[in-house]
């Protein structure tokens, strides 16, 4: 009897699906694109129906390929993007608001005052970033009808009928309680969401229902965000390492065990997972951009796409004195102000792409190295490791001043898809709760790992020079 399983990761620019199997790995893949619409000021948002299109596609071609039945479902979701739907029907009201959109800023600047209150309440600071401003939003400007809640409850819905989200989700919302990782009346009383309908909070892993929407009846075991979904893939399951996935966006996620921190040093305090009733906790920091600098940089044809960063960056042996903060959606922790723009500075008629690739993974790698220190300073010592997942740890260029700048070993994992591998893990254990974790995680071991082959001196000569960048776009921005 087969126990493979189908692990659904729904993220930002599409859909990634991988039929797992405790034996033989990965047997079958399937991928469908997204395609979130960017529009002035600020603005992302994405038509509902094409995530929910774009999970039973992937979904159905990793099946196809791998051509053998499924025990159990797994679907990691986006966090933060938010939709108001018919609860009766199913239908969107509304579009998707997706992650990094900033419309939510007039709900955070009205809230400003209880800013703390919040970060005390929720472990997250006040930041349209997060899904409650969103969903504040959407109240107040396109609907009062149906229910308001994260893309990943509105999925489950699709697929089961259920009306849940899992506890690490319900924690990117900033109204749950941190303490007890159930919703908290303030927080929604603040946000003039007392009234709202909000889903049940489950665990990560355990039977929510069932989907007939790959052609046969298959149970839903697993539920969690795609960064925590990582987080446990990469085998971060106590205090003292940490994982960043370079996507999109740049994610970086520290373990803190079962003690639940406010981040006082910038970072969001979120829930990691709860299992069994047991919930862990991590420290999470974010850099907007990634991925989406270099589709950037591709689009205003510096380079032709993520594959030149090493041989285009390779063509200079340093930045030229360039420096990119690359805040082309903000900046984010721990500084958080999203109202912000990147900067591009130290140009010269000497600069070339080269100089500018460089500046680019500098800016990228000095960013995380701020997150890093930030974790450090709320954990009181220094991370023992990073490990890494996501597409642009290929870049042997950006990984290497990755080290450099951090000072500590980097760790690529060996592993392609960690998100999809890690709710994967979640939908076996949902379906087979007598298994440990420790039993359901892919084996890890690096791909690579890239050690600092500058000094300390230098390190801290380089992320000075981008911290003044920093500081003086954050000088020239009204507060």
């Amino acid at each position: 009897m087969t126990s493979a399983v189908l692990a659904v990761d729904q993220g930002t620019s599409g859909t990634k699906a991988l039929v797992i199997c405790p034996e033989r790995g990965v047997i079958g893949t399937g991928f469908a694109a997204v395609r979130p619409r960017q529009l002035p000021g600020g603005l992302v948002e994405v038509d509902p129906g094409e995530l929910y299109a774009s999970v039973v596609e992937a979904g159905g071609r990793a099946l196809a390929e791998a051509r053998e039945p499924v025990v159990a479902l797994g679907l990691a979701n986006q966090g933060e993007t938010v939709l108001a739907w018919d609860p009766d029907t199913g239908r969107p009201l509304t579009d998707a608001l997706v992650w990094h959109d900033r419309r939510a800023e007039s709900v955070c600047a009205e809230l400003a005052d209880h800013g703390e209150e919040l970060r005390e309440l929720t472990g997250l600071p006040l930041d349209p970033y997060f899904a409650a401003p969103k969903m504040a939003w959407i109240r107040r400007h396109l609907t009062a009808e149906g229910v308001v809640t994260t893309s990943d409850a509105w999925l489950v819905h699709r697929l089961t009928g259920a009306y849940v989200t899992d506890a690490a989700t319900a924690g990117r919302t900033q109204l749950l309680d941190l303490d007890r990782a159930a919703w908290s009346p303030r927080a929604l009383d603040l946000y003039g969401l007392s009234g709202e309908r909000l889903p049940g909070v489950v665990d990560v892993a355990g039977p929510v229902g069932t989907t007939t929407a790959f052609g046969y009846d298959i149970p839903l075991t697993g539920l969690v965000v795609d960064q925590q979904a990582a987080l446990l893939a990469q085998r971060i399951t106590e205090p003292g390492g940490a994982k960043c996935t370079y996507g999109t966006g740049a994610f970086l996620l520290a373990h803190t065990g079962d003690t639940p921190r406010r981040g006082t040093s910038g970072l969001a305090g979120c829930v990691a997972w709860r299992l069994g009733g047991h919930t862990s906790y991590c420290l999470d920091g974010q850099v907007y951009t990634a991925a989406s600098a270099v589709r950037w940089l591709t689009d205003l044809g510096v380079i032709k796409g993520a594959a030149d960063l090493d041989p285009v960056g390779g063509s200079v042996s340093d930045s030229g004195g360039v420096t990119f903060v690359p805040a082309l959606a903000g900046l984010a922790a721990p500084w958080w102000r999203g109202d912000l723009r990147g900067s591009l500075t130290g140009l010269g008629l000497d600069t070339t792409a080269g100089h500018l690739v460089r500046a680019l993974c500098e800016g990228i790698a000095a960013q995380v190295s701020e997150l890093a220190e930030a974790a450090a300073l709320d954990l009181g010592e220094p991370l023992s490791v990073l490990r890494v997942d996501g597409g642009l740890t290929r870049s042997t260029l950006l990984m290497q001043t990755q080290a450099d700048l951090l000072q500590r070993p980097v760790e690529v994992s060996a592993l392609p898809d960690a998100t999809a591998l890690g709710v994967g893990a979640l939908a076996r254990l949902g379906a087979e709760p007598g298994l440990t974790v420790a039993e359901v995680l892919p084996d890890w071991k690096p791909a690579a790992v890239y050690e600092p082959r500058i000094n300390a001196d230098e390190a801290t000569a380089r992320l000075s020079r981008f911290r003044r960048e920093v500081t003086a776009l954050l000088d020239r921005a009204p507060a």
